[in-house]
């Protein structure tokens, strides 16, 4: 029988959806079962999210499992108003989180299960000060621990949150953030500790969690989370979610023409494989002929996946790197991606004149270029080659390529 797939829409997938991950899933829950707190590190759009959310599917009759997503919070006061309202399906530890915030929902006792989640965040969290959130997390982690089966506490973007605490809107790194977000990690790292066996913590987000860290001189914060490093797929399984794909909606690909597809992604990340199957499945039916042919796919890729809706799908690269960067080595860290972009080999005397052309404030130009490629290379932009460093991801050069790469004149040939 052929396997059949659905599109993945929205933020992850799970279930039915899910493709492929089965021995990640299996090691993920082993390490889990043994009392492990997981770092799960990724590049972008690999399927962070939707891995946490299956484990949570497949262990939720073993654990209470709590997902928590922490992309809007700017604070470790939002942090714990999150954690504290992933509680409230489960009526008697949400009863016991409610009496820890008494005075802020003082006589809204009577009516406080009629407020929406929104109201009720607002609610909690005007009962929490940066004199008395530490307390408050205790205490929600100790009522975690006290009950009879094991807890997962699956939080995600915890490094998007914690890169707002440390740069502020200005992105820069003052004492006082610095120290805010020492006290969030430390916090952290002392509950882990603490009830190691009964809660285990799975930290996950879409910016690379050691970099801003160590950004800080925070790094050791983390050292007690074992990092999950979650890879793409090989050609052969993204072939295989191409094909499952195309018996769910009747496509018939000829001449092995999923096969090209990936070849062409070169990195194959989940969601760009999800991505070339969507503007396969659309022109398909929009001209009402469902065999699609090896020689249809460079047009595809560059007509559709390098177009206006694949500008929209990947300028999340841009955002995401800025935010992790800031303001100020930004604009190194665009040229060295396209430097990179437009000779296809980044290498060391590119890099030394690229250092000439540049000063800082905050650091020295070779400074600022070694931090922006270990970003780089964390966060799955840019690999080391033979000869310097390479794109990861055929789509992302290509994409970068076209976007910035017309009027770039590459740094050694500058002033020929």
């Amino acid at each position: 029988m052929q396997e059949k797939l659905k599109q993945a829409y929205g933020n992850y997938v799970e279930g039915d959806r899910f493709w492929d991950r089965e021995k990640d899933i299996e090691l993920l829950i082993n390490k889990l079962d043994e009392g492990a707190h997981i770092l799960l590190a990724a590049q972008r759009r690999m399927g962070k999210t939707s891995l946490m959310q299956e484990v949570k599917r497949q262990l939720s009759s073993r654990y209470l499992c709590l997902f928590v997503d922490l992309q809007k919070a700017a604070s470790a006061e939002d942090a714990i108003v999150d954690i504290s309202l992933a509680l409230k399906p489960h009526n008697s530890l949400w009863n016991k989180t409610k009496d820890l915030f008494a005075n802020a929902l003082n006589k809204l006792t009577d009516t406080v299960e009629e407020l929406n989640l929104g109201e009720m965040g607002i609610r909690l969290r005007a009962g929490l000060t940066s004199g008395n959130w530490s307390e408050k997390g205790d205490s929600i982690f100790s009522i975690l621990a006290g009950i009879d089966k094991p807890v997962l506490l699956l939080i995600d973007e915890v490094p998007l949150m914690v890169n707002r605490i440390l740069k502020g809107e200005d992105f820069r790194i003052t004492r006082e953030s610095r120290a805010r977000v020492d006290q969030f990690m430390s916090w952290l790292r002392k509950n882990s500790l603490l009830h190691q066996g009964k809660v285990r913590i799975v930290l996950s987000g879409s910016i690379g969690f050691e970099p801003i860290l160590r950004q800080a001189g925070l790094s050791a914060t983390i050292n007690n989370f074992q990092p999950f490093d979650l890879k793409p797929w090989d050609e052969e399984i993204a072939a295989g979610c191409l094909r499952a794909l195309a018996n769910e909606y009747g496509i018939h690909f000829k001449d092995k023409a999923e096969a090209v597809m990936a070849k062409r992604l070169g990195c194959c990340i989940p969601h760009h494989v999800q991505m070339f199957f969507s503007h396969v499945h659309d022109r398909c039916k929009r001209r009402g002929r469902m065999d699609f042919f090896p020689d249809e796919v460079n047009d595809i890729y560059e007509n559709e996946m390098l177009g206006i809706r694949g500008h929209a799908e990947l300028t999340h690269y841009e955002d995401r790197l800025k935010l992790v960067l800031g303001f100020e080595i930004y604009p190194l860290a665009l040229e060295i991606l396209t430097e990179t972009a437009v000779t296809g080999c980044l290498g060391r005397q590119a890099l030394a004149a690229l250092q000439k052309e540049y000063e800082f404030a905050q650091s020295s130009a070779r400074e600022a270029e070694e931090e922006i490629l270990r970003v780089l290379e964390h966060d799955g932009y840019l690999k080391a080659g033979k000869g310097g460093y390479v794109f990861a991801s055929h789509l992302l050069q290509d994409w970068w390529k076209k976007r910035y790469g017309l009027f770039h004149v590459p740094v050694l040939e500058r002033g020929i």
